[in-house]
């Protein structure tokens, strides 16, 4: 494709599109893009790129006429734009058929795919071997801190990208994740998720089956296979792998693991563990991150990069200094004490592995969980019960309302005070407050030194993020004056 032509992105702000318009842009292309609403850390790193983003969706934003539109899977008929495209045939195409035409032909391709981990895993591979020197382009959903940027073009013949089973566009319902045809893959969870376009479980394995199945015999597939203890992973994993035609190794902590993980040691800096490869030592691994599913990350990330002959001491090393990815038990403030830490985390089994890491690391701390059900799934009452018990892991439980709540229809919506109910039963202190601002107005004078408060979002919750902190430090300012005061009365 011509370099000169100019490409605009209606839905920009989605972590993948965001990526994708980087990639334009440094192949030359000129580029724009529109949104509802713009919010970090997508948005600032848009305007870092000095790409112009149009808010909110609007006809004439598609003028003067561009060349290409990206309509993104969040977008659907009635908006604006893509009523106009439509209207004057503007040429259009899916996120992920852009990206494997201009960017993964000619490549090696290794997707990380599961309901869990994907992000994390693809930043953690991506940074192994970037620091074996293999160039790699890659292309993740968020922001990886090693980086500091979701998307890299490298020089070398890998393309590592998260592969998101999520559906590609209002006119293909089929999940991203076929079109990027892997050389290799990891598969992480297989659980249900994205109740708005998923049926069942069965559905949603069935997504996962077609992408083992595109796998070459040449190539590898990498899969969780349970925890200490377990005989094997879920009936939903291996019906998956039973469509492998490639060789498949599993990592965990199972017995029969070929990457078994033993001698976990979650400290209050670190996180060690050993790895035996097929029975026997491999390497002794750490890294500053909190989360025995961090393990199970990394250890899958190690496992894929020996594959394609990085050494073990390579992979130690660059597990080592390996930071995070943006939103992902981010600690974004500290104030009196009170630590304020930032989590994507929007499904029940990912919130327990949240609040898990979390009570490893801050030890004897109070945890507060707040919760906005802002995800397709997290906004339905499909997975009510396990949201209840991962929630009620925490001490205090907040839940926000169920985020554009008339978009579920009454009968699946998620019951907020059966919720609440059910995390009390489960011995957690839960209430429903209406939005960021009484949240904020009401638990902020609650908290005290030595509090963990893990805010729980796959968006934007209201600006939340910086309200609770400047209001803890409203309320930390006020305290003083008050203090010097009755210290100068008494004088």
């Amino acid at each position: 494709m011509d370099p000169k032509k100019h490409i605009h992105l209606i839905g920009i702000c989605g972590t993948a599109m965001a990526s994708l318009a980087g990639m334009l842009k440094q192949r030359g292309f000129r580029v724009s893009g529109s949104d509802a609403a713009a919010y970090p850390p997508m948005s600032d790193f848009l305007a870092q790129l000095g790409i112009p983003v149009a808010q909110p969706f609007d006809a004439r934003n598609l003028e003067p006429r561009p060349d290409l539109v990206v309509v993104g899977n969040a977008i659907s008929r009635g908006n604006a734009e893509l009523e106009q495209l439509l209207d004057q045939r503007i040429p259009f195409c899916s996120l992920p058929q852009l990206l494997h035409e201009e960017f993964l032909r000619g490549k090696e391709v290794l997707v990380v795919a599961g309901t869990h981990g994907k992000t994390t895993t693809t930043s953690m591979l991506a940074w192994i071997f970037h620091t074996a020197g293999m160039q790699p382009s890659f292309l993740i959903g968020g922001i990886a801190e090693n980086f500091g940027s979701s998307f890299h073009l490298g020089q070398g013949k890998h393309f590592i990208l998260e592969g998101d089973e999520y559906d590609t566009a209002f006119f293909d319902k089929g999940p991203k994740f076929l079109h990027y045809f892997p050389d290799a893959a990891i598969l992480t969870f297989v659980e249900f998720d994205h109740a708005d376009i998923y049926k069942d479980l069965d559905a949603v394995e069935t997504a996962f089956k077609r992408l083992v199945n595109l796998i070459p015999r040449r190539g590898r597939l990498i899969a969780f296979d349970g925890m200490a203890g377990e005989t094997g992973e879920s009936p939903s994993l291996e019906s998956c792998l039973s469509k492998a035609f490639c060789p498949v190794e599993r990592y965990g902590a199972a017995a029969r693991s070929e990457w078994r993980i033993a001698n976990l040691k979650l400290e209050a800096a670190r996180t060690s563990w050993s790895v035996l490869h097929e029975g026997r030592a491999w390497a002794d691994l750490e890294f500053p991150l909190p989360g025995e599913y961090n393990v199970w990350n990394a250890t899958a990330a190690a496992a894929l990069a020996a594959a394609y002959g990085i050494s073990k001491e390579e992979i130690a090393a660059a597990l080592k200094t390996f930071k995070s990815v943006k939103r992902r038990l981010e600690v974004t403030a500290q104030v009196n004490g009170i630590t304020i830490i930032d989590d994507f985390a929007h499904h029940p089994t990912a919130i327990a592995g949240t609040l898990k890491a979390l009570r490893a690391r801050y030890a004897g701390a109070r945890l507060w969980a707040i919760l906005e059900p802002r995800s397709n799934t997290l906004r339905r009452r499909v997975l009510q019960g396990e949201l209840a018990r991962s929630l009620a892991l925490a001490d205090e439980v907040i839940v926000a309302a169920v985020f554009r709540s008339d978009a579920v229809p009454v009968h699946e919506r998620l019951e907020l005070p059966e919720l609440a109910a059910d995390i009390q039963r489960h011995g957690s202190h839960a209430r429903l407050l209406a939005d960021a601002e009484e949240i904020v107005r009401i638990v902020a004078p609650e908290m005290r030194g030595g509090d963990v408060v893990a805010i729980l979002s796959n968006g934007g919750f209201g600006g939340i993020y910086e309200k609770l902190p400047a209001r803890l430090r409203a309320l930390a300012g006020e305290a003083a004056s008050v203090n010097s005061a009755n210290a100068a009365g008494k004088r």
